[in-house]
């Protein structure tokens, strides 16, 4: 369960409604359903600014007649996934609230858990079929009534991606807008594009993969794919299967908390074009020329300032790193050393920073660096938290080196700029001697150059 501060902007509401007779809730199986099978019937739970606590269940037919749907109003459906235990997401009272703070829209919440909650997966897979005509035949309902499908956005988690990217094959990419949250991996991982979520499904497709070695579909999937932490393993989740469920959930979860923290402008979730996580560690990947006058994506609902140069790149490929727990943002810095050494020297860097008595700390270690003479090398050095401003750095180049003499470094300069906060200053400090393995500390000066 989301601690209450992370619904921010909306405030605290109620997550269980009751049984009032004028709401409609989300079907909610008990075990013995999910253990015989269901029957696919597919509900669409309305909500807008005038009810959010309160689901109203839009007919398929004369839904024009509903008082609270406007059809001049934008339209977002939420389409959930597998549901193995028939239990309710936890997440949908949380993603309407948000979604209801970006707009003043319609909120359509697919309840297809009478299909999905079945412990034969292959059962629940064959449904996203059945279930993407259904909502095809809704949305061409809209579409008569003079609704512009530019105006539909599709937010799917997991299997509920592909039900998306079906319903935009069916009506020929036209949606406006599809957001895959997880893509779902088995039985989709190597079929043709038709038969999963892809780009050619609407006029713009963003995806955000978190579980991509169990759960989640590998690869590229949209016009820009967003790779949390590389896309797999998940800061904070389990790593054994004592665990339990959570060992099974965590990681695949966690696209849809992302997803809620981005919304609610809680974390910021910047992301780098890169051609792989490890290069984007490594420091390659820092510059976004690509995006200018826009900065580098972010993940979130609006996607505006970036999506006419996705649209013309055709795929790209992001990644970014998180925290383990909220608000997950990493405070992100790049760190230019020359170095001007007599001995080659391979190690990692230890990298802290001061405010008063407040210290955070960094380790750059993804790879062993090369340090030798006259070499400039770039780093990506990433924090857990903020710190500002800072008043202190500390510095340590730690070598295999545990016997014999320490070797001497000398910096002819390190600057340490600030990459999501672009409005602080660059950081420099000129000359500096330091041996391996141990730390020094200096006070960072303005820095001559420009910061590019």
């Amino acid at each position: 369960m989301l601690p209450w501060r992370f619904l921010g902007l909306v405030g605290i509401f109620t997550l269980c409604r009751g049984q009032e007779s004028d709401c409609d809730n989300f079907s909610d199986l008990d075990f013995h359903e999910t253990f015989i099978g269901t029957k696919l019937y597919v509900r669409l739970l309305l909500y807008t600014r005038a009810n959010l606590e309160c689901g109203q269940e839009l007919p398929h037919h004369n839904f024009t007649k509903e008082p609270l749907f406007n059809i001049t109003r934008p339209t977002t459906f939420v389409i959930h996934g597998y549901r193995p235990t028939g239990a309710p997401p936890i997440w949908i009272n949380h993603i309407v609230h948000l979604l209801a703070a970006q707009d003043d829209m319609n909120i359509l919440v697919v309840d297809w858990n009478r299909g999905a909650a079945n412990l034969n997966y292959f059962t629940a897979v064959a449904n996203t079929r059945h279930t993407a005509a259904n909502i095809t035949g809704f949305i061409e309902s809209m579409e008569d009534k003079g609704v512009s499908l530019d105006s539909i956005h599709l937010i799917g988690v997991s299997l509920g991606a592909h039900v998306a990217g079906f319903i935009g094959a069916m009506l020929g990419g036209r949606i406006g807008r599809i957001t895959g949250l997880d893509p779902a991996g088995p039985m989709f991982a190597g079929v043709p594009p038709e038969e999963r979520l892809d780009p050619t499904d609407a006029q713009f497709v963003d995806v955000l993969h978190t579980d991509m070695n169990s759960f989640g579909l590998r690869g590229t999937h949209g016009h820009i794919d967003f790779y949390a932490n590389g896309g797999a393993d998940q800061p904070g989740c389990p790593k054994t299967i004592f665990s339990g469920k959570s060992y099974f959930v965590c990681d695949h979860q966690r696209s849809v908390f992302l997803y809620l923290c981005a919304l609610n402008h809680t974390c910021n979730l910047t992301a780098y074009p890169c051609s792989s996580y490890s290069d984007f560690l490594s420091g390659q990947c820092m510059q976004c020329e690509t995006f200018k006058p826009a900065s580098c994506p972010v993940l979130g609902y609006d996607m505006s300032k970036w999506r006419d140069t996705l649209l013309r790149l055709g795929q790209t490929r992001v990644y970014f790193s998180t925290t383990a727990e909220l608000p997950y943002s990493k405070t992100s810095y790049r760190v230019d050393m020359v170095t001007w050494n007599q001995y080659l020297r391979w190690g990692v860097v230890i990298l802290r920073l001061h405010s008063g008595r407040n210290v955070i700390e960094t380790r750059i270690d993804n790879k062993l660096l090369r340090f030798e003479q006259y070499t400039a090398t770039r780093l990506l050095a990433q924090f857990d938290e903020d710190l500002y401003p800072v008043q202190k750095i500390s510095l340590r180049i730690v070598t295999g080196n545990v016997i014999g003499p320490r070797y001497k470094l000398r910096l002819l300069r390190i600057r340490i700029s600030p990459l999501e906060q672009q409005d602080r200053p660059l950081m420099c400090r000129y000359d500096i001697i330091l041996e391996e393995n141990a730390e020094v500390t200096f006070k960072p000066l303005p820095c001559h150059e420009s910061r590019h």
